[in-house]
């Protein structure tokens, strides 16, 4: 009877430990990439299209609105897909359902929004020791053109420059595009 009993304690231990280890991706599974019902890769970044977009607690205008985005432009990432509503996550990592029109392919990034008053520099090179065009503060919206070994090309009013990839929400670590 207590041999039963241990193996039943066992069985559930060994449940719960691989209930643990799949409810948790790992970093190498967060990036794999897989195709949605769009066809693209999911994740991707993209950014809003609108000065206003509701954030919904699910794919329908059905749920209820979760939260509002104000502010045209930001970078969110697309973890999901469902019909024509992507499951969207912010920088902060919240996330919910975006209506698909409301989203722009256009690529977009912020500067260190996870750092209070952190200054980046933009470079005329993609270069470290390249000169500074200019001193970039958190939360700072760029547009991003392309990307490649490490460095970002990007705008943001008339200055024009590179930027260290791993210094912006809206582009993955290792992402090359051009």
């Amino acid at each position: 009877m207590l041999c039963i009993k241990n193996r039943v304690v066992l069985a559930l231990v060994f449940s719960l430990i691989c209930g643990f280890a799949t409810y948790f991706p790992s970093d190498a599974y967060a990036q794999a990439t897989k195709t949605g019902p769009s066809g693209l890769p999911i994740p991707r970044f993209v950014s809003l299209k609108s000065d206003r977009v509701n954030v919904r607690i699910g794919p329908s205008r059905e749920h209820k609105i979760a939260w509002t985005f104000v502010h045209a432009g930001l970078p969110v990432e697309i973890v999901q897909e469902y019909d024509n509503w992507r499951r969207v996550r912010d920088w902060e990592g919240k996330e919910g359902w975006v209506f698909h029109t409301l989203l722009s392919g256009r690529r977009t990034a912020l500067v260190t929004p996870w750092e209070d008053d952190a200054k980046t520099p933009l470079r005329a090179r993609a270069q470290s020791d390249g000169p500074i065009v200019a001193e970039l503060k958190s939360n700072v919206l760029l547009n991003v053109t392309e990307c490649s070994d490490g460095w970002c090309s990007a705008t943001i009013d008339d200055h024009e420059g590179w930027i260290d990839q791993k210094r912006l929400f809206g582009v993955y670590p290792d992402e090359t595009f051009d």
